[in-house]
């Protein structure tokens, strides 16, 4: 009766959370030797009775929950679904309560061991340019955000299809083929904002974050061919710090395609979806947001520059080359990219303080082919507590530079090697059998409609990473809300079309992603902005 009476309650709960079990069991006598002995003993002896008590936790928090127990196997001990809010406002408010609890558990950053830049989302600079691109709805904002995001990821499987000799016509996805047809004039491109200080006295100028480039740019005067940016270009002769590069420098040599006018060397930046930049290689003071100077930083002086970078006044490169600014600086960096949807703005970090306290540490990968990307070694994927069925050579670095997993900056939506794409949606979607599935574009194909509900548990999605590390995804870091009448929500993730799998800065948000180029190795640490 003790039996069907506990049974009865646990039929009253939904494993919709994490679950853990408790085994107790009665004090038998000794077993016998035998299993002759054992069967003559059964009649005499007490039974063992065990009683299994299974208890049931579910998340409330969109971004975690107390472990409920230590179990090996890690997943039990975590939640499996998490609550998603459709109000945004909700949404922001807790955001904000976890940020303000992680910044008094969390030690503050030391001015005398870093560099810092401000780091800000591309909506709040081109809000300062509204005029020229009117008020755009959160449908034009995403559309136009795919159309960025498809043109991004073509180019770097294009420059990597170019570094391995690879026929592109074999690896290009077919969301690239399908992607929309834009002006890259109306359209912009890199979705974070450095803000930096170049030249004495110091122009305030905000250039694009990109771990995927290497030479640091911005548009110059006298502009040949300019695109509109949101402060003033930048004056090479009101710089008293400024000096052109020669053609004999070491420097110059390290460019890609250098070339040479009037004995000064000249750079051309080719990204592969039509954006290009061509000008002078000089030298000029970087003014960082703590008030630091670095002088006679490297930086490209763009008299020509076109294509998908509208608002911004140039390209900060930290790819991992030899002419990148952690690399010129020699120093780790990380930064903390902002949410999306929020107002506040975030750092980007050089020096001994960019990596924190407490992050957990994955090895960094590099392919031999190129050297401008940083990869990481992807284990696998878990949703909703459940570990899919894909090989670890699916996210592997091969030899031949077109696979593997790269962190970047740039890319919003994280791409996935396209089984490793079509396990997650399969298993997502099957965690949410009561949603109106729908299909938003090419792209954002696993869409969900939550209609009248305010709240909707989903399953949580995991990332494995070489070294044990796991990271628990919050919601807002896999879910793209639509913000449209039938509260549509989509999986932040798509297929690559390709062997490929690029980590994209939705994913990243909130994390303070470490780059410590000397220990080779790329950390993570949450909500430490």
């Amino acid at each position: 009766m003790r039996l069907q009476h506990l049974k009865q309650q646990m039929l009253l709960y939904e494993p919709t959370g994490g679950v853990f079990l408790w085994i107790a069991s009665a004090t038998s006598r000794r077993q016998s030797k035998t299993a002759s002995s054992q069967a003559t003993m059964a009649s005499k002896r007490p039974v063992r009775i065990t009683w299994i008590f299974v208890f049931v936790f579910h998340c409330v928090s969109p971004y975690h929950c107390a472990d409920a127990v230590d179990s090996t196997a890690k997943l039990l001990s975590r939640p499996r679904y998490q609550t998603f809010y459709a109000d945004a406002a909700t949404r922001r408010r807790m955001r904000a309560e976890l940020v303000a609890q992680a910044a008094v558990s969390h030690p503050t950053y030391s001015n005398s061991t870093s560099l810092k830049m401000e780091v800000v989302h591309r909506n709040m600079i081109l809000k300062t340019m509204a005029s020229a691109y009117g008020n755009a709805t959160m449908k034009d904002t995403i559309a136009q955000m795919i159309a960025r995001d498809s043109a991004r990821v073509k180019a770097i499987q294009k420059r990597l299809a170019m570094a391995t000799g690879v026929n592109m016509s074999r690896t290009v996805s077919e969301e690239a083929i399908s992607a929309p047809v834009v002006s890259g004039l109306t359209q912009g491109s890199g979705e974070y904002f450095a803000s930096v200080g170049l030249g004495t006295p110091a122009t305030r100028s905000y250039l694009i974050m990109d771990t995927g480039s290497d030479l640091s740019w911005v548009q110059c005067s006298p502009c040949q061919s300019c695109y509109k940016q949101s402060t003033p270009i930048f004056q090479p002769s009101s710089s008293s710090s400024f000096k052109y590069v020669s053609c004999t420098n070491a420097l110059c040599k390290q460019l890609e395609q250098p070339s040479c006018s009037r004995s000064r060397c000249q750079y051309e930046v080719l990204y592969g979806d039509g954006s290009s930049s061509i000008g002078d290689l000089a030298r000029d003071t970087l003014g960082f947001t703590d008030g630091n100077k670095v002088t006679q930083v490297v930086v490209g002086c763009g008299h020509r520059n076109e294509g998908l970078f509208d608002g911004a006044s140039g390209l900060l490169g930290l790819g991992a080359g030899t002419v990148s600014l952690p690399s010129l600086l020699r120093e780790s960096f990380s930064y903390c990219l902002p949410h999306r949807s929020g107002t506040d703005s975030s750092t980007l970090i050089f020096g001994s303080s960019a990596v924190p306290n407490g992050a957990a540490f994955t090895s960094m990968e590099r392919s031999q082919r190129i050297d401008t990307f940083y990869y990481v070694d992807v284990r696998g994927i878990s949703v909703g507590g459940e570990r899919l069925e894909i090989s670890t050579s699916v996210f592997s670095l091969g030899d031949g530079g077109n696979s593997g997993v790269i962190m970047d900056s740039g890319t919003t939506v994280t791409r996935l090697a396209s089984s490793a794409y079509r396990a997650l949606r399969k298993a997502f979607s099957a965690g949410l059998p009561d949603l109106p599935k729908v299909r938003a574009d090419d792209l954002l194909d696993t869409c969900f409609r939550m209609g009248s509900r305010d709240t909707v548990n989903v399953p949580t999605v995991y990332l494995h990473l070489a070294g044990d590390v796991t990271l628990e995804l919050p919601t807002e870091n896999y879910l793209l809300p639509l913000e449209d009448a039938h509260r549509t929500v989509c999986l932040a993730f798509g297929s690559s079309g390709s062997s490929l799998s690029i980590i994209g800065n939705i994913l990243q948000q909130g994390y303070r992603v470490s780059y410590d180029n000397s220990a080779g190795r790329i950390g993570f640490a949450a909500r430490q902005c």
